[in-house]
């Protein structure tokens, strides 16, 4: 067929065999599932983290984040995890060891706040999982006064080309709170030093989780 051919063709609604549609077989379709930003978020964390970074568990709770830190750090890396509530402290420590990576992270019963009195160590990423800690009291919650000198702290310790990873809950007040100040903080970082990425369903419901990489230039 000739290009006057095709373009006749084109103006009749037709569709040239080079331009057919693909069919999108059931097979062809389950490839590719938009995932929650929570869930785009630990893929991050996958192509970041190598065998041997230090990282930070900057909110414990029961310990899952900082189980898959261990593991993806190895044995010659080491994950510093951070909670005010004893209970997460414990929750955590009985999962690493259940799973045989508890020598791979140092437990801290401290404020977030607090970590760059103990990590003085450039790391490759810090995770901030903000709420409260699951099956526990809901009162009990992350805040924004102390959230942004945690923050600060993380991103003063990152390495360069180290990532940041924040994900808030919207669902409750300080949540809420949270939130407008995570933007808020994280816009005025300046491009040259941090580039900022945001992440979030925007038909979710109420609650759902806002997710914030932020990388070090």
């Amino acid at each position: 067929m000739t290009d006057v051919e095709n373009m006749k063709d084109l103006m009749n609604g037709a569709v040239p065999d080079a331009a057919a549609p693909v069919e999108h077989t059931p097979d062809r379709a389950a490839g590719y599932v938009l995932r929650s930003a929570r869930f785009l978020c630990a893929e991050a964390l996958e192509k970041i983290i190598s065998p041997g970074d230090r990282v930070i568990d900057a909110t414990m709770g029961n310990g899952h984040d900082t189980l898959k830190l261990c593991e993806l750090v190895g044995n010659s890396g080491h994950v510093d995890a951070f909670d005010v509530q004893e209970q997460a402290v414990e929750n955590t420590r009985a999962l690493l060891t259940e799973n045989g990576v508890l020598s791979r992270a140092t437990l801290h019963l401290l404020g977030h706040q607090h970590m760059a009195e103990v990590v003085t160590a450039p790391v490759r990423a810090a995770v901030f999982n903000l709420g409260w800690l699951p099956g526990s009291d809901k009162s009990v919650t992350t805040r924004w006064d102390t959230t942004l000198p945690a923050l600060q702290a993380a991103l003063s310790l990152l390495e360069k080309l180290g990532v940041c990873i924040v994900c808030v809950y919207p669902g409750h007040a300080a949540g809420e709170e949270e939130l407008k100040n995570i933007r808020s903080f994280l816009s005025a970082l300046k491009p040259r030093e941090f580039n900022v990425l945001e992440q979030a369903f925007i038909n979710a419901n109420a609650g759902s989780p806002v997710c914030f990489q932020i990388q070090k230039q």
